[in-house]
């Protein structure tokens, strides 16, 4: 059964509201300016929406002044794009310009701004990035005298994981056609084929029910088990005795889904399907204590319980979940340290992994989201079992 896709796109007011709640940051933190560069950000308050960022050759750069609507520099190929959006202040230059690729023109755009505090926020703190030549960034630096940048990462990060209500709806969505997917696999997955035959079918029929792209979908697989969960899909061919993990990032209108399933094939050893069992109970516990005012390292605690009292001898992903959105993995992550206080609209994802039986792997994981009630499951919940398929 094919499921009815949200309306796609955001409507404007969504776009003033991120805009309006950036700028009280800005006004907090005493910034003039705020420059973003990637994909995501730019993205995010424009609804410029291009695969054209898969090319590295050209800078993009939107401002978001203290107050008004943001501005953007790019590149005179994406003008077209860039009016069908909400901005109507849209600079140009022709690019790629490697002796001026838009400073000049972007130094001239913030030069024009009002000068209140001599500041101007940029993505330069942990799981971030600027999309500019480092060498741009410096002259930029030296062009702007008298103005300094500072890190504003962390703020965006805290904005951006408190989704919309139309963000909710889109990742519900992928979600749901994702985990219609995972449950079809066994009509689609035999002994003797390679995981690459099972992932591409896998691709195949999530076209068909609706998704836009798998940009990220791994597989593993071994006698009984597995020993990495970040390779593959490779040639190698499913036998009896063998378990098979995949793992998929799906996007339907730029938010990504993200979580994986086990499958046995013929038979799994008993211990084996212990490991499955607390990786899935430790999910449930996870899933227990997810609600607002909770954080992410009282999540991992109760976790990382469950898998302990099940044998587990390690866990070296180094994390146990983390955000969701118009990434793959978005801040905060799920670790003993990181502490982030859980809000009403964060999506998340809860992935519990166990080392077990001398190098084998075993993870579980699903997309969840925060309510004011506590989590409820985006995806649909795996079975409690390891799945055997003959």
């Amino acid at each position: 059964m094919t499921l009815k896709p949200p309306k796609r796109g955001f409507d404007l007011a969504e776009f003033e509201a991120r805009t309006a709640a950036v700028q009280e940051k800005m006004h907090e933190h005493n910034l003039d300016a705020l420059l973003l560069t990637t994909e995501p950000h730019v993205r995010y308050f424009s609804g410029f929406f291009t695969q054209f960022w898969q090319s590295p050759t050209r800078p993009w750069f939107l401002i978001v002044p203290l107050t008004g609507k943001p501005i953007a520099v790019i590149p005179g190929i994406g003008e077209v794009g860039m009016r069908s959006t909400w901005i109507e202040d849209v600079r140009l230059w022709s690019s790629p310009r490697p002796e001026d690729d838009g400073i000049s023109l972007l130094t001239s755009t913030i030069n024009e701004l009002p000068k209140r505090f001599g500041k101007i926020g940029a993505t330069l703190g942990a799981e971030s990035y600027l999309k500019m030549p480092a060498n741009d960034f410096q002259l930029l630096k030296d062009n702007l005298s008298g103005t300094s940048f500072v890190d504003f990462s962390a703020i965006l990060h805290r904005l951006l994981c408190v989704k919309s209500s139309a963000e909710i709806e889109k990742t519900k969505f992928v979600c749901e056609l994702t985990s219609d997917s995972f449950i079809e696999l066994p009509n689609f997955a035999r002994l003797g084929h390679s995981e690459r035959e099972i992932v591409q079918a896998m691709r195949i029929d999530l076209l068909q029910r609706g998704a836009d792209n798998t940009p990220y979908i791994i597989s593993g697989s071994g006698p009984d088990g597995y020993d990495s969960i970040i390779m593959g899909p490779t040639d190698r061919v499913l036998n009896e005795g063998d378990v098979l993990i995949i793992d998929t990032g799906t996007t339907f209108d730029g938010y990504f889904s993200d979580f994986d399933r086990n499958y046995a094939f013929g038979n799994a050893s008993d211990i084996t399907k212990r490991a499955y069992e607390t990786v899935y109970k430790a999910t449930d516990a996870g899933f227990a204590t997810a609600k607002p005012g909770i954080t992410t390292t009282d999540i991992w605690r109760s976790m990382w319980d469950v898998l302990q009292k099940g044998g587990a001898e390690g866990n070296d992903v180094g994390r146990m979940g983390h955000g969701l959105g118009m990434q793959l993995t978005e801040w905060p992550s799920i670790t003993a340290k990181d502490n982030t206080v859980l809000e009403a609209g964060m999506v998340i994802t809860l992935e519990p992994g166990m080392t077990y039986d001398n190098g084998k792997q075993m993870v579980h994981e699903e997309n969840i989201l925060i309510t004011d009630d506590g989590a409820v499951m985006l995806s649909k919940r795996a079975s409690p079992e390891l799945v055997i398929i003959d």
